[in-house]
């Protein structure tokens, strides 16, 4: 921790110039830099602590906006390791705040980079419990993106199809299977009616039907529908559909597959982003882990 601490001041313009990266790296389709890396890695590893602290530093040595902002997201995904989502919204905010002052220079970006941290916001309180927040910060998020002005980059059907599939397992969460059978309804139905933005979406969709059946207590339907999810291009190392079969198979009382999947969830659980978030804390209390 010290050594960590020791290296941000000198290291600071480099990770200025990291930036960039970092927001790649919150989807997990980047690597961060110096003191920034290490926090992140240090969050995979449970250590929040010692992240935040990190974390913390690299922002009170960062004066330009935009880099501030990535910090705040990065603090905010380092609170959802904790599972808190009150702050993980809260740093959300900040993120959402600086966007806000970008509306007018790149405004299609603007807004649509609003509703990604509303929607970031409430896939962490959705996966911690909190459904009325996660609802909530859902919401704000269709809101927020479809503020965008013409001519739209993010058409208002990924909107609909994102706040149906948020509903519906908000829905399912609550035992009301009724409800979530018609948010997958109108999924489908976003789906279908843009085949461009289905092209880019329909991955999403198993996982949607599978999420309602295991809380719905269908488990051979949420088995078939994880199993198909886990096979389609761009799913097969998502972690956390990877952990959400193995929950299905505990359920249905095959622990020993369920303790493979629970393994290979967190070995595939490495990215500083919300299915990481969930996934290894998750796994490492369920099967008796350490931390790291």
């Amino acid at each position: 921790m010290t050594n960590h601490l020791a290296r941000l001041r000198p290291a600071a313009a480099a990770v200025l110039l990291a930036f960039p990266a970092l927001a790649a790296a919150q989807r997990g389709g980047g690597r961060a830099a110096g003191p920034m890396r290490d926090a992140m890695q240090l969050d995979v590893q449970g250590k929040t602590g010692q992240a935040r602290a990190i974390f913390q530093a690299v922002l009170d040595t960062t004066s330009d906006a935009a880099a501030r902002a990535d910090v705040q997201r990065a603090i905010a995904m380092s609170y959802a390791f904790d599972g808190d989502c009150a702050n993980t919204a809260n740093h959300e905010q900040f993120v959402i705040d600086y966007w806000k002052t970008r509306e007018r220079a790149e405004p299609q970006n603007a807004f649509y980079q609003q509703g990604e941290m509303a929607d970031e916001a409430a896939r962490v309180c959705i996966d911690a419990g909190d459904l009325n927040a996660a609802e909530t910060w859902y919401r704000l998020g269709y809101e927020l993106g479809n503020l965008e002005p013409a001519p739209r980059t993010h058409p208002k059907s990924l909107w609909d199809f994102r706040l149906a599939h948020a509903l519906g397992r908000i829905a399912a969460r609550r035992g009301d299977r009724a409800q979530a059978e018609r948010q997958i309804a109108a999924a489908r139905a976003a789906l279908d009616g843009d085949s461009a933005m289905a092209a880019q979406q329909e991955r999403f969709f198993p996982y949607l039907v599978g999420y309602v059946a295991l809380f719905t207590g269908d488990l051979p339907k949420a088995e078939a529908e994880f199993t198909r999810a886990l096979a389609i291009r761009g799913n097969q190392n998502d972690p956390f559909i990877t952990c959400l079969l193995a929950m299905t198979y505990e359920k249905l009382g095959n622990k020993t597959r369920a303790d493979e999947l629970y393994t290979k969830a967190y070995d595939l659980a490495n990215a500083h982003n919300p299915p990481a978030a969930f996934v290894k804390p998750y796994v490492r209390k369920h099967l008796g882990l350490g931390e790291g």
